[in-house]
């Protein structure tokens, strides 16, 4: 026998607690009475209880009250087989990690806005597989698809600007390489989260993206920035920001055209990144769960064991209604 809750088993040491409150109480009963009026006359004035009675009575209140703690901590015994079936598609979520970034107009920056949004994400995925792509001027696969979402988050923690040498922001290479990781040979739904700030150095995402489509890979986008365009910090510790080859400073902008166009062209869809801590929820239920159709992704079997607790449940019923029956007899006085 095994136990779902071991802890409840810890309760078991108020019973003998309780039944040196319940012995304490009746010694004060019978104190009282005996201050009540003398002990000669009191056997005529108050009918005297049996105390074999009254303590069987106590031990049938134990007994219950430890088969109830017994149940409560989830007793098992026996096992058989269940089969069960994981459904959900297949989510590749491509990150940006380009030093423009940085920038701040959105808090604290666009890359952990974006880090947070991703979080936030991953508690919400329900049964779908989920990998992770970090891109800037290339792409590669920084953690395959998975159904192990604490690993996910460890891959997820390493994000930063530094993590692809080659800069700019080629948003082709990440949409290349989120289609070439899923399978080929799965009927599952797949779909790639493109979370980036939309400046497409490259120009390749609306060619990358029809490619897609032809896979019948839904891009669907989360733009990260303001289209007004925000300073982007340097990254040599100057505390100052980038600046062209003029002196002038650069504005890296959200460009909504070009990502919606990316978007629409493999049947997908784009939000904007606002305040608060819902976008990508949003996304989620209006856009990949609606735009998709959950498959088996994972089928097997797994050892379920039988719950005994209401055996134990109904032998405590079965106590305390006998001991409800049973009446205190009372010693005949003449």
């Amino acid at each position: 026998m095994s136990f779902d809750k071991l802890w409840a088993l810890n309760f078991l040491w108020i019973l003998p607690l309780i039944v040196v409150a319940m012995i304490f109480a009746l010694r004060r009963k019978r104190l009282a009475l005996e201050k009540f009026a003398d002990k000669t006359l009191l056997p005529r004035l108050a009918a005297e209880e049996k105390k074999e009675t009254i303590y069987l009575k106590i031990i049938l209140l134990i007994i219950c009250l430890a088969l109830i703690i017994i149940a409560l901590a989830g007793p098992r015994w026996g096992s058989r087989y269940q089969e069960v079936n994981q459904q959900g598609v297949d989510i590749m979520i491509a990150v940006d990690v380009s030093s423009s970034m940085l920038a701040q107009d959105v808090k604290p920056s666009r890359m952990e806005n974006a880090i947070r949004e991703i979080h936030d994400f991953i508690k919400v995925v329900q049964g779908d597989r989920v990998g992770l792509v970090a891109f800037a001027g290339a792409a590669f696969v920084q953690c395959p698809l998975t159904l192990d979402y604490g690993a996910l988050q460890l891959f997820l923690s390493e994000l930063r600007p530094d993590l692809i040498p080659v800069a700019g922001t080629d948003i082709g290479a990440a949409i290349d390489s989120a289609v070439s990781s899923f399978d080929d040979k799965s009927n599952t739904d797949r779909v790639i989260l493109l979370i980036t700030d939309g400046e497409d150095n490259e120009g390749r995402g609306i060619r990358a993206a029809e490619k897609a489509a032809e896979k019948n890979v839904k891009i669907f986008i989360f733009g990260v920035g303001d289209p007004a365009g925000a300073p982007v910090p340097a990254t040599d510790g100057s505390g100052g920001f980038i600046k062209d080859s003029r002196g002038s400073m650069v504005l890296s902008k959200l460009d909504e055209q070009g990502l919606g166009k990316i978007a629409s062209a493999s049947g997908g869809g784009y939000v904007r990144s606002a305040a608060g801590d819902l976008d990508l929820d949003m996304l989620y239920y209006s856009g990949i769960k609606l735009r998709t159709e959950a498959k088996t992704l994972k089928s097997g079997k797994i050892k379920v064991y039988e719950e005994r607790f209401m055996i134990f449940i109904v032998a405590a019923a079965v106590l305390l209604l006998l001991e409800g029956f049973m009446g205190v007899k009372i010693k005949n006085r003449t």
